[in-house]
């Protein structure tokens, strides 16, 4: 599970671009009125926003699949750091949205085709986090060509042609099994303008054999064998202690509200816990994507929130406050949120600071092919299909 966070990375990643036509370099500015604090709805719902990028893991959790999935779980972060540095055109930073999907599991329902729908597009890194690390194995069935067809029919992945929209699907069975022809399935992405990437876990030649490299191909996708119980290799650095003591002090400049704010704080309480029981490295990656722009809660933190100028502090019920904010007028609570934020602001900067040396360190200490299998298949899909679309890299 663990393993899997780091493929989303990736991913989450994480992230491909595969048509024609370039990134928006210019976006509408909208008049909006305040809003409610329940007005924040989860991204699924929200207007379409351009420069998105959409990314479907579709993940084989069968018998055979451990590897995959650890692997997942300790590479999303790598990928969603590199996402980071993502730039359209000139300025403008995309937003990443990520679904997943499991397939192949005898837990799930045959009737569905042994598929589930794990978690909708979402960009909330925690509930993602969280939803790579529930993943459980358990043989079964895997139909590559209906779970494709699934995710095209469930997920709203929009009209726009400047957005990426990209499918990774990973398994080790032939690509043709199943009542659907995968054929039909990958023609229909290419018609909705979404790549398909497969990744076979084995031999490079079996999974040509077996059609996996077909799947790909039929939407100019990308291919990729790798080896899913190969164990990922981590790097101590002298920086890591530092960066996990800032991420608990990170966590103290949340301020939640509302219904949901302390069930979520605590989710991002647990998802730093499942990330350091997984490995050390791994927890720090988190904290580092924890200091990036693409962590953002303002559904449930109230720093997040105002940063979005259709939120209004003062039209929250005194019971939707937190205990060190009640009672307080609106410029006495403006306040107390202005030095959480400037007291993030501070961490976070420190944080990246110390990542920027850390990755020195790794880079110097890395040997060749110690990075992780997963994690390079999709990054390196990523900026190719990327590039079609102008978006770049910045570091």
């Amino acid at each position: 599970m663990r393993n899997i966070r780091q493929i989303l990375g990736l991913a989450f990643m994480s992230l491909a671009l595969t048509s024609t036509y370039g990134c928006e370099i210019k976006t509408k500015k909208e008049t909006t009125k305040p809003v409610l604090a329940q007005g924040f709805l989860p991204d699924t719902n929200e207007k379409p926003k351009s420069n998105t990028v959409k990314i479907a893991l579709l993940l084989d959790t069968s018998n055979s699949m451990d590897g995959l999935i650890n692997q997942a779980k300790s590479q999303l972060w790598d990928i969603v750091n590199k996402f980071t540095y993502a730039k359209c055109g000139n300025e403008d930073r995309p937003v990443l949205q990520i679904a997943l999907y499991q397939y192949g599991n005898d837990n799930l329902s045959s009737r569905e085709g042994y598929i589930q729908q794990v978690l909708n597009f979402s960009g909330d890194l925690d509930e993602i986090s969280e939803k790579l690390f529930s993943l459980t194995t358990n043989g079964g069935e895997e139909y590559c060509g209906e779970v494709i067809h699934t995710s095209l029919k469930q997920l709203n992945w929009g009209d726009n042609p400047d957005n990426l929209k990209m499918i990774f699907i990973a398994g080790n069975e032939p690509f043709t099994q199943g009542k659907l022809n995968y054929k039909d399935a990958v023609t229909n992405a290419k018609e909705k303008d979404i790549v398909v990437n497969t990744i076979f876990c084995g031999n490079y030649e079996q999974g040509i054999n077996s059609d996996w490299k077909n799947g790909a191909t039929l939407t100019g996708g990308e291919y990729i064998a790798i080896d899913h119980n190969r164990k990922v290799v981590h790097i101590d650095t002298p920086y890591d202690d530092v960066i996990i003591q800032l991420n608990s002090k990170l966590n103290q400049t949340y301020i939640s509200y509302g219904a949901m704010g302390s069930v979520k704080m605590e989710k991002q309480r647990t998802q730093d816990s499942n990330a350091y029981e997984l490995e050390e490295a791994v927890a720090v990656k988190r904290a580092v994507s924890k200091s990036s722009r693409l962590y953002n809660n303002k559904n449930w933190d109230l720093v997040d929130a105002l940063e979005d100028e259709s939120f209004d502090i003062a039209m929250l019920e005194e019971t939707e406050l937190p205990k060190e904010l009640k009672g307080k007028s609106k410029t006495e609570m403006e306040a107390y949120v202005e030095e959480k934020k400037a007291e993030r602001s501070k961490i976070q900067n420190e944080i990246q600071e110390l990542n920027a040396k850390r990755e020195k360190f790794i880079a110097e200490q890395q040997k060749e092919g110690e990075k992780g299998e997963l994690e390079n298949a999709m990054l390196e899909a990523i900026k190719k299909q990327a590039a079609k679309k102008n978006y770049k890299w910045e570091e």
